[in-house]
C-alpha cells in the first residue's frame, strides 16, 4: 500500500544539518562528482578517430550548485549561483535575454515561456519573457530543478515534499507530503512528466503522481535502503535518466541503474552501480560512468552489460550523452571524452576551460551544449 498520510516535515534546520552530514561523512562530493584518495591514471592519447570543433562560446558565471539545463526546442534556460539566469539560442549561442538574482540555489525548469528557479533564500522564482513573474516562499532547500510543464510549476524540496503552483498566478494548488528521512542528498533528483503523470524520486523509489490533486497513483523501488547506519542507507535517486517513451532508466546514489516502466509504475530492470552521477541513453542501450572511473554500456532491453570502457579510470566523471554513434563524458579537469556507441572503444576528446563540467550534457540538434564549473558555456558539433 502507497502511503498518502502527511507526516512530519523537516525544517531548514534540520535539513542543513543532515546534508552537511552526509557531505562530511560519505565519499561523494556535491553536484555529481566522485572522489578517490588515488590519483587520477594518465589519460591515453587522443586516437583522434573522432573530432568536433568548438561553434560558440559564453559565460554565466560560476556553477556551485547542481545545475540542470532546460532545453525547450533549440532554445536553453540556464543560471549560475550568483544568480544570473540566461536564456540562449543553443544552436548559435545567442542570447536571448538574462535576468539578476540575488541568488540560484536549483534550476533550471522552463516549458519556453516561463522558467523556474529555486534561490538560496529558499524562493521560487518564475521568470517570463526575461523578467521575474512572481516568486514564493518555501518551506525547506531545493536541489531539484523545477518542472514546468502543463500550465504549472512542481517543486521537489528536500524534506520530501512536492508542491504544484499554478504558472500563470503563482498560487499554490496542491502539496504531496511523504516521510522525512534523516539525511538528504545535496544533489538534483528526479522531477519530470511522462504522459499525464509527474514522475518524482523519493528516495530510492520512483513515485507517479496525478499532476491535478498530487494523489500517488503508483510507486516502485529502484534501490532498497541497507547498511547500518543513515549514511550508508542513503540512496537517492540522481538526476540526468534516459526516457524513451514510457521506459525511465535512472540511477540510485551509489547502488544501481536501472529502468522503470512508468505508464504502469512497474520494475524493469536494476543492476548494482555504484556512482553519483547521472545517466543517459539510446534506444538499445544505457551509458554510465562509475565512482572508479569506469564507463559502462547496459542493454535497455535487460540491463546486462554491453561493454565496460576502463580508458578513464579516477577521472571524475559527469554524467554521459548518447549522441548517436557517439558517447560523450565530461571530466573534472574540463576534457569532453568521446567513445563508440557500439563497442566503447575511445574515439576523441575536445577541451572546454579547465574546470570540471558540472551539468549533464545536453543536446541541441546537432548541437552539443556542456557547462563548467567557472561558468563556460561551450557548443560542439561534429567537425
Amino acid at each position: 500500500m502507497m502511503s498518502r498520510g502527511v507526516l512530519r516535515p523537516v525544517g531548514r534546520a534540520l535539513v542543513a544539518a543532515a546534508i552537511v552530514a552526509v557531505l562530511s561523512a560519505c565519499s561523494s562530493l556535491p553536484f555529481g562528482w566522485g572522489s578517490s584518495d588515488a590519483p587520477a591514471a594518465v589519460l591515453p592519447a587522443d586516437p583522434g578517430l573522432f573530432r568536433v570543433r568548438q561553434a560558440w562560446s559564453t559565460r554565466i558565471g560560476d556553477v556551485g550548485f547542481p545545475l540542470s539545463m532546460a532545453q525547450v526546442g533549440v532554445n536553453v534556460v540556464l543560471a549560475s549561483t550568483d544568480g544570473n539566469v540566461l536564456g540562449l539560442d543553443g544552436a548559435t549561442g545567442r542570447e536571448l535575454w538574462r535576468v539578476k538574482l540575488d541568488s540560484v540555489a536549483a534550476g533550471v525548469g522552463s516549458d519556453g515561456a516561463l522558467a523556474a528557479v529555486v534561490t538560496r533564500g529558499n524562493e521560487l522564482v518564475a521568470l517570463r519573457e526575461g523578467r521575474e513573474a512572481w516568486r514564493r516562499p518555501l518551506a525547506a532547500q531545493v536541489f531539484t530543478a523545477p518542472l514546468v510543464a502543463g500550465g504549472r510549476v512542481f517543486v521537489s524540496l528536500a524534506d520530501r515534499s512536492v508542491l504544484a503552483f499554478d504558472a500563470q498566478s503563482g498560487a499554490r494548488l496542491w502539496v504531496l507530503n511523504r516521510p522525512a528521512e534523516a539525511l538528504v542528498l545535496r544533489q538534483g533528483g528526479i522531477l519530470t512528466a511522462v504522459a499525464d503523470t509527474l514522475v518524482v524520486g523519493v528516495g530510492g523509489r520512483l513515485v507517479g503522481v496525478n499532476p491535478n490533486n498530487g494523489i500517488a497513483r503508483w510507486e516502485v523501488a529502484l534501490a532498497n535502503p541497507r547498511g547500518v547506519n543513515e549514511v550508508e542507507r542513503l540512496v537517492d535517486l540522481i538526476s540526468g535518466f534516459s526516457r524513451l517513451g514510457d521506459s525511465v532508466c535512472l540511477r540510485a546514489f551509489q547502488s544501481a541503474v536501472g529502468c522503470v516502466q512508468a505508464a504502469r509504475g512497474t520494475l524493469q530492470w536494476t543492476k548494482p552501480a555504484n556512482a553519483s552521477n547521472g545517466v543517459h541513453g539510446d534506444a538499445t542501450r544505457v551509458f554510465g560512468a562509475e565512482a572508479d572511473g569506469r564507463l559502462i554500456a547496459w542493454r535497455r532491453d535487460n540491463g546486462e552489460r554491453s561493454w565496460v570502457s576502463e580508458s578513464l579510470l579516477r577521472q571524475a566523471l559527469s554524467a554521459p550523452l548518447a549522441l548517436g554513434p557517439v558517447v560523450a563524458v565530461g571530466d573534472g579537469a574540463g576534457l569532453i571524452h568521446f567513445f563508440a556507441t557500439e563497442s566503447g572503444q575511445l574515439l576523441g576528446r575536445a577541451s572546454t576551460d579547465g574546470s570540471a563540467i558540472v551539468s549533464n550534457p545536453i543536446r541541441v540538434g546537432d548541437v552539443m551544449v556542456v557547462t563548467t564549473r567557472n561558468g563556460g558555456v561551450f557548443g560542439f558539433v561534429p567537425n
